[in-house]
């Protein structure tokens, strides 16, 4: 059973750096591209990175240049480092992972961006 377990987030004023985490269990971890998602009331969840086995990343635009996604193997953990945090950064943050064509995604965790 695929579980993805996220933390890390809270409370934070703008320009804040919080770090997420993704613990994921159930998977040959390092194998699988991993995915962090956002989602707000009333839109769609939208992708914010990804980051491939061999360590390759893609960010969309709006975060480009402010968070940074990694991942540790040995850990079975993804991160993601959001630096520069702004008031349109509040959001649900989802882990995601694809296993044999079935999507997996963690609850979430909240980061709320404001003074």
């Amino acid at each position: 059973q695929v579980r993805l377990v996220e933390s890390g987030g809270g409370l934070v004023q703008p320009g804040g750096s919080p770090r997420l985490s993704c613990a994921a269990s159930g998977i040959n971890f390092k194998i699988h591209p991993m995915y962090w998602y956002r989602q707000t009331p009333g839109k769609e969840r939208e992708m914010v990175a990804s980051i491939e086995s061999d360590g390759a990343t893609k960010y969309v635009d709006f975060v480009q240049g402010r968070f940074t996604i990694s991942r540790n193997n040995a850990r079975s953990t993804v991160y993601l480092q959001m630096n520069s945090l702004k008031p349109d950064d509040t959001a649900r943050y989802y882990c995601h992972a694809q296993r044999q064509g079935v999507d997996h995604w963690g609850k979430g965790t909240t980061v709320t961006v404001s003074p």
